[in-house]
């Protein structure tokens, strides 16, 4: 890739406003959940942070918590893709971190086993697939997600590990910028 193309690309990571249960730590993958009040009004406050910014690709999760994030912001027509669905938990959905430790002392969604739900790896290959699409695009790709899979994203997006996205602190309705410094891919913002 040269200098010139790899500067010409970003990926915007938008992670989907407050639910229920992101707001008391319960891990959330399938459950479709819609937005707290408090989400909605800070997701309607990301479009005026979006806007005057030229995207030329606009991913979402399908996820109802995504979907509306993208919808509120001013996305409405965001292309749905299932590559950016959370973190499959499995026997963890709904449960806290805190719970989880009471039979598992230590655990993390990074380091430990997730019973009936998928691997870092699984996820990081999901991941590597939005990159390749992001990457196919010159110009910026905006995508509404999640905490994990955007960490996740971020991760691969860098060459690192998918497990590396546990580095990277990720609250809800924040805006984060991939990016090149020459052919580099580097984090441009985090977690603004």
């Amino acid at each position: 890739m040269t200098e010139e193309s790899a500067e010409a690309r970003e990926v915007w990571l938008v992670r989907h406003g407050e639910t229920e249960w992101s707001r008391s730590g319960r891990h959330t993958s399938v459950t479709d959940l819609d937005l707290t009040a408090h989400g909605v009004e800070v997701a309607r406050g990301l479009g005026g942070r979006l806007a005057g910014t030229r995207f030329d690709q606009v991913l979402t999760s399908p996820r109802k918590r995504a979907r509306c994030t993208a919808e509120l912001a001013g996305f409405p027509d965001a292309e749905l893709d299932d590559d950016l669905v959370e973190w499959e938990y499995g026997d963890y959905e709904g449960v806290t971190t805190a719970e989880i430790r009471r039979t598992s002392p230590g655990w993390t969604v990074w380091t430990h086993p997730v019973p009936g739900g998928e691997t870092a790896d699984q996820v990081g290959s999901r991941l590597d697939r939005v990159v390749g699409r992001a990457l196919a695009v010159r110009g910026r790709t905006l995508v509404f997600a999640h905490g994990h899979s955007l960490r996740v994203l971020a991760a691969r997006w860098l060459g690192l590990p998918a497990t590396d996205g546990r580095l990277l602190r990720l609250d809800t309705s924040t805006v984060s910028v991939l990016g090149f410094e020459r052919e580099t891919a580097v984090v441009l913002r985090w977690n603004a």
